[in-house]
């Protein structure tokens, strides 16, 4: 194929370069500047068309324009949107934000090259999500389960152990009674500690995970593309392969800061906190490419993880999130002050599909009615703790003391993990039952007397070692 190269840039504007008198290109097309067109060692810098009009077109430049000479550079359009190449070697890979190989085991060989920009599902050929998937965290496993091909992301902040989290999820995370499990795992403007920590930690998933690294220090207009290239790798491994792939992206505040900085560039108009007014769109173009299809074995189940500035949840980037994902994760630096891991706190965090993928055929019977008691309990407890803090603990009748007790247990024995422990949900459970035999029967009013006999031992009723003592014969 010929390639159409023009010399002579009309203006550049940060990562921005324009150029006029260009015919016949497509929107998305990728182009290679050339700093230098008489030099033939000049090294060309991968970007793609983002606007197009009859007098000039735009040009996003993923290396950025530093040292670019107007007069001198040239753009090559090659006539193609950005693509990945993919095969099933793949599996156990490294690359960079832009999809190029970074373990050193050569290009990917195949004939199969997808656009990275690929469609959001028609909600007409989805499937409802369900399946239970293991994370090995009892508070996401019992209280806010994940379910096969849902949305759910994690809401932290700066400082908090968020990249540890996604370590361990992407590293222990299983779907129950299939072994055709893949993680694909993206970081998006990581630092290059997180990013050794990455390749380390998650070299024991082996060829069962794909890994992209877009580095802090690395062109931020990358950002954008990073995402996509991991969500088409996704899209490989679960339509075309079958197998069921949960993808891990962190950080999306960073991708979106790359969306406001290109929308600077652009010259749009901006809207809240500078962002742009199509993020909601944007991030939908992403989370929408989760989900399960229709006559297709494999699915995709999407894991996000976001930094709120500021630790504020009505930050444009997690309050667009949260209208179109199922639920959310959302971490406490007030429960990390006090040394908790994973620092979750269960009272704003939720999943909306669990309910639909826990219980009798996916987990175990009594899921639902445990998760609801916990909750409540939970819940109760910060009740009795504002009231502690005006009357004092000593005034406090034996009921809310009882509380303040489980309160306490449910947080480092039960919220709290080992950086290492990796909890089957059956464990979690029998870690609930021991923890509830620690109320008053009258306490648990969203249990039946049937569950109540089948699962707490009458002399646990009214208190229990939640490490030692073993749940009733099932």
């Amino acid at each position: 194929m010929a390639f159409v190269e023009y010399t002579g840039i009309e203006k550049i504007n940060g990562p921005i370069v324009i150029l006029k008198g260009v015919e016949g290109i497509g929107y998305d097309e990728v182009v290679e500047v050339i700093p230098d067109s008489k030099d033939p060692d000049s090294k060309p810098r991968l970007g793609r068309a983002i606007m197009i009009s009859n007098d000039a077109i735009m040009v996003q430049v993923f290396a950025g324009t530093e040292g670019l000479v107007p007069a001198v550079s040239s753009a090559r359009f090659l006539a193609h949107p950005l693509e990945i190449t993919l095969s099933p070697s793949i599996l156990g890979r490294v690359f960079d934000g832009l999809g190029r190989p970074l373990d050193g085991n050569g290009p990917v060989y195949s004939d199969i090259k997808r656009n990275i920009n690929g469609s959001p599902m028609n909600p007409m050929a989805r499937v409802y999500p369900r399946d239970f998937i293991n994370t090995g965290f009892s508070s996401i496993d019992v209280l806010m389960t994940l379910i096969r091909g849902q949305k759910l992301p994690i809401f932290s902040g700066n400082g908090l152990p968020h990249n540890q989290l996604a370590i361990q999820i992407a590293s222990q995370a299983r779907l129950m009674g299939d072994e055709n499990f893949a993680v694909v795992f993206a970081g998006v403007g990581i630092k290059h500690d997180d990013a050794a920590a990455f390749s380390a930690s998650l070299s024991s998933r082996g060829t069962n995970l794909v890994l992209f690294q877009n580095l802090a220090d690395d062109p931020v207009i990358e950002r954008i593309a990073t995402p996509r290239y991991a969500l088409t790798a996704a899209e490989y491994l679960a339509f075309d392969l079958g197998m069921h792939v949960l993808v891990i992206i962190t950080d999306i505040t960073s991708y979106c800061e790359a969306l406001r900085e290109l929308s600077v560039s652009r010259g749009e108009i901006p809207s809240r906190k500078g962002y742009p007014s199509y993020l909601y769109s944007d991030l939908a173009s992403l989370y929408e490419r989760a989900g399960v299809l229709k006559d297709k074995k494999g699915s995709i189940t999407f894991l996000p993880i976001l930094t709120m500035p500021n630790d504020d949840i009505t930050n444009p980037v997690p309050d667009q999130t949260g209208f179109i994902t199922e639920g959310q994760i959302v971490l406490s630096r007030e429960i990390d002050a006090r040394g908790i891991y994973p620092p979750i706190d269960p009272l704003p965090s939720l999943s909306r599909l669990m309910k639909d993928g826990i219980g009798k055929g996916y987990t175990r019977e009594d899921h639902p009615s445990v998760s609801s008691q916990l909750f409540a309990c939970y819940s109760r407890v910060q009740e009795v703790k504002a009231l502690a803090e005006v009357v004092g603990a000593d005034e406090l009748g034996d009921d809310d003391k009882a509380y303040l007790a489980f309160g306490e247990k449910f947080e480092k024995t039960y919220i709290s993990q080992a950086k290492d422990e990796n909890r089957d949900i059956a464990q979690s459970l029998d870690m609930s039952w021991r923890l509830l035999a620690s109320l008053p029967a009258s306490a648990l009013t969203r249990i039946s007397m049937e569950d109540m006999e089948k699962y707490i031992k009458p002399n646990q009723k009214q208190g229990g070692d939640v490490n030692k003592a073993a749940p009733a014969e099932r």
